[in-house]
């Protein structure tokens, strides 16, 4: 994992998101939105007139209990033995919209002092109020592949292995994340790309007239496409209970 000059923040991705899903049946969606790319130890410091269309809060990630991003994200690397991550950390996610965020996808790419990329943190919320993050040290051209161990979707089974590919955004945005199966099916393909857009008051204004009150659509969606799924037959599999994870205050 190379060292290299990280991109300025906070910046805004105008984005699409992208579901293919092949099996047990097709289906597919296209959602367009908004993501910012910030520094946990630098959050935007928003006009006070602007401030409920971004807020960043330690509770919407971790355990909900850390003082800080920070202090969440380093409890979780040492439980798990990372004790290098002590540089700069980029955030990309959905921020606290009108009182509300939901984020199925919050990634931190970590950095020691001199700026080599130590590892990615994929943390994944579900619809149930529920999250999990898995660790990864991704290749130079950002991929990795992890065991799946968190229920996200009520039609597919705790199984298989995420592959994923998570460069560092610059001025493009550019992340799949591909489901597999033991059989070496890939049932379902997420992609997100997206444009970089100054963190301005332009362009956060623009952006939330363009999608409002963003991360409840998000939501929304989510569980429209759920009911669409179970209208086309497809059986919901039963949740289990999530696997306890050390380290999320």
């Amino acid at each position: 994992m190379k060292s290299g000059k990280l991109p300025n923040v906070p910046a805004l991705y105008m984005s699409e998101v992208v579901h293919t899903r092949v099996a047990p049946t097709r289906y597919g969606f296209r959602h367009r939105t908004y993501f910012w790319l910030v520094d946990i130890d630098d959050l935007p410091r928003l006009p006070r007139i602007l401030r409920p269309l971004a807020r960043f809060d330690p509770r919407d990630h971790f355990g909900g209990a850390a003082p800080s991003l920070r202090a969440g994200l380093n409890s979780y690397l040492a439980a798990n033995g990372v004790s290098d991550a002590d540089g700069p950390v980029l955030m990309l996610g959905h921020a606290r919209v009108l009182g509300h965020v939901f984020n199925p996808l919050t990634l931190y790419w970590c950095h020691n002092k001199a700026g080599r990329l130590v590892c990615v943190v994929a943390e994944v919320h579900n619809t149930y109020g529920q999250r999990h993050c898995y660790l990864l040290r991704p290749d130079p051209q950002g991929r990795d592949e992890i065991p799946k161990t968190f229920y996200v979707s009520p039609f597919f089974d705790v199984e298989g292995s995420y592959r994923m590919r998570l460069p560092l955004p610059d001025d493009r945005l550019d992340i799949t994340v591909q489901l597999r199966h033991t059989d070496g099916l890939s049932p379902l393909t997420a992609t997100v790309r997206g444009t970089r857009r100054p963190a301005a008051t332009g362009t956060l204004l623009a952006a939330a007239v363009r999608h409002p009150w963003s991360t409840a659509a998000v939501s929304l969606g989510i569980r429209r496409h759920g009911i669409r799924l179970y209208l086309k037959g497809l059986p919901v599999r039963s949740r289990p209970t999530p696997p306890l994870q050390e380290g999320m205050l």
